[in-house]
């Protein structure tokens, strides 16, 4: 990645945007407007407030947990940290698993648990510790998912015979590491050392922000045994936790999408086996803190058509949701979708299963905005309380550029999936009501998906002098198809505030995607600095205009702009006072404090754009965010 070091304390300077260059707008003409019978109109009333907007998306995770500590794993870390103001949480597999540290798909190791010749526990930290360190250095919290078994301490089973660790292409779950323990109390032994280790390093109120999972996905193949052996390593692993770190939020049991009656019967189980109140390792109540389980799409491809199954994913949230809602005991409890994507495999490439092309273009974050939206509606609908739909994404080092693997970057470069993300991660305070006469309803969506015409459809919030709407224009098959019209009414502005400020940013085939830019070069597997380089531009999120004055009526406005298929828009309004807190996140989150003042004479806007980068620790920002 090709940046400018910056190694001085501070850099200041200043924008002038003069008021001729930011022109009023008459709020009918911001885009030239396609005129069609079939325009999608899309209300927003920024008085009708339906709740906090909840950061559920600020949370990702992935197999090769080694991937941490390498250089593009680091700077993918700063990245995501720098998206959002809320927390960002991680989870990543493999934290228990022996081996010496070298990643390779779906597999990592840290080997910190031996025995010696006398079977006397060692534990070895030199591993684990870059990995949090790593998580601690980039300001993301972790979300510990405790697994998998270590080699002295996996039970040998009769009917298996592979070795302690298979590599993919085989299946990476089918050695000892996936085996119970044989012996439950040592288990918990080096969960409790672990867990002490960490509140040790770290401190216990850091900690305590954190949340301990039990294994993952132990209704398939990824725990040898049965599910009641499971529930009594939940029992050990729990208990271990809250020996170290009383108040520790744990829990589980991060089994597969509830949509089957296989996995929705395991979670039955599992709940009624907390709700009994016994544990096998204390014989005492059993803590829940959270319940989480996965939902994953399933797409298809025929013909080099490719069509997503996002009813797959909500189905299995839908059913999940409903299941916890039947236990009154926890239906307040939050609930974690610890892996939530459109498919369940991040490293099988295209080769594997050509369903998964669409990764690397804008069909991928079109369906994620859309699912993003049914999530939290069936969370109201519910009244079950969703914090998180995890991305099972993040990236895989020194790959072929865009291998078709479910990753946020490649090789450094930011894919269009990664801009959505940092979409959300404008959209603050409140969420606000929203409708749109090209949404496809939410049961149709979790019967069937968007099979017919395409979900054009919105997502708002607004705080004190901000507004965001998401738009987005999404077809499970990517099939080429028209643009949709689309005239926005946003309503509730203010009194008193009689023009506001737009900022357009898009994503789409020509805009914040460096997976077109990069076809463009003739697809080079490995890019040269200067394609590098301009791929790392083409990855940024891009406006789609210039920033543009609206004037308000009646604390109105109303935009007339052109949604194509495949597309997400993000429509930010703001108005005084300027908000520089949230600008300064859009430009350059960890970099910039800016403030602003117009001059009463001329009516110029002044920002002042001041770059804070501590001595202890070296900052890099690109050119076009200082210019910007």
């Amino acid at each position: 990645m090709h940046r400018y070091r910056i190694w001085t304390t501070c850099v200041s300077l200043l924008l002038v945007l003069p008021a001729s260059v930011l022109p009023a707008q008459n709020p009918t003409t911001l885009l030239p407007a396609i005129p069609a019978p079939t325009t999608v109109r899309i209300q927003v009333d920024l008085n009708a407030r339906t709740g906090p907007f909840t950061p559920v998306y600020a949370w990702f995770g992935y197999d090769e947990a080694n991937y941490t500590t390498m250089p593009h794993g680091r700077a993918l870390l700063r990245e995501l940290h720098d998206l959002t103001a809320a927390p960002v949480y991680i989870r990543a597999h493999n934290l228990l698993t022996s081996g010496n540290g070298t990643p390779s798909f779906k597999v990592s190791s840290t080997g910190i648990y031996s025995e010696d010749a006398s079977g006397h526990p060692h534990y070895d930290f030199k591993i684990i510790d870059a990995i949090f360190d790593a998580w601690r250095a980039a300001g993301v919290r972790p979300f510990v998912e405790l697994g998998f078994m270590p080699r002295d301490l996996a039970a040998t089973l009769p009917n298996r015979h592979q070795p302690y660790q298979v590599y993919f292409p085989a299946s990476t779950i089918s050695g000892a590491s996936n085996n119970p323990p044989r012996d439950y109390a040592r288990w918990q032994q080096l969960v409790r050392v672990l867990t002490a280790h960490l509140v040790q390093r770290y401190g216990r109120q850091e900690v305590l922000k954190w949340y301990f999972e039990v294994w993952n996905e132990p209704d398939i193949g990824y725990w040898h045994s049965t599910p009641q052996n499971y529930f009594k390593l939940y029992d050990y692993t729990v208990a271990g936790v809250r020996a170290a770190l009383p108040g520790a939020r744990v829990g589980g049991p991060a089994s597969t999408g509830p949509g089957s009656d296989k996995a929705n019967l395991f979670l039955r189980g599992f709940l009624q086996h907390v709700a009994t109140g016994h544990s096998a390792a204390t014989e005492g109540p059993i803590p829940l803190d959270f319940i989480s389980f996965h939902a994953k799409g399933y797409p298809t491809s025929h013909d080099g058509i490719v069509t997503m199954g996002l009813n797959h994913e909500l189905n299995d949230v839908n059913r999940g949701l409903s299941l916890i809602a039947s236990f009154p005991q926890f239906r307040r409890l939050p609930v974690i979708l610890s892996e939530a994507d459109p498919e369940g495999c991040a490293a099988c490439s295209s080769r594997t299963n050509p369903a998964n092309s669409y990764r690397n273009g804008p069909l991928y974050p079109a369906y994620t905005a859309a699912a993003f939206k049914a999530i939290l509606d069936l969370r109201n609908r519910s009244r079950v309380d969703v914090i998180a739909m995890l991305s099972w994404s993040f990236e895989f080092e020194d790959t072929d550029a865009f291998a078709d693997l479910r990753s946020l970057t490649t090789n450094g470069v930011d894919k269009p999936i990664l801009n959505l993300f940092r979409m959300l991660g404008m959209m603050s305070g409140d969420r606000v009501r929203t409708s749109s006469t090209g949404a496809v309803p939410l049961d149709t969506l979790i019967s069937t998906g968007v099979r017919q015409s395409p979900d054009v459809d919105a997502l708002a919030t607004r705080n004190a002098n901000t507004a965001a709407v998401l738009l987005w224009n999404y077809q499970d098959a990517n099939e080429p198809g028209p643009s949709a019209p689309a005239g926005i009414t946003i309503q509730g502005i203010p009194a008193g505030v009689h023009r506001v400020l737009l900022e357009y940013f898009r994503i789409d085939k020509d805009h914040s995607n460096a997976y077109t830019a990069w076809q463009a070069m003739g697809s080079p597997p490995h890019p040269d600095p200067g394609q590098d380089a301009r791929l790392q531009a083409a990855g940024r999120l891009q406006l789609f205009t210039s920033p543009k004055w609206l004037d308000v009526h009646a604390g109105t406005v109303r935009i007339t702009t052109s949604l194509p298929r495949e597309s997400v828009s993000l429509l930010w309004l703001h108005w005084e006072p300027w908000p520089t807190a949230e600008l300064s996140r859009a430009l350059a989150p960890s970099s910039f404090q800016v403030s602003s003042r117009r001059d009463p004479s001329s009516g110029d806007l002044f920002y002042g754009c001041r770059c804070v980068f501590p001595p202890s620790r070296e900052s890099s920002i690109q050119s076009d965010e200082l210019t910007r």
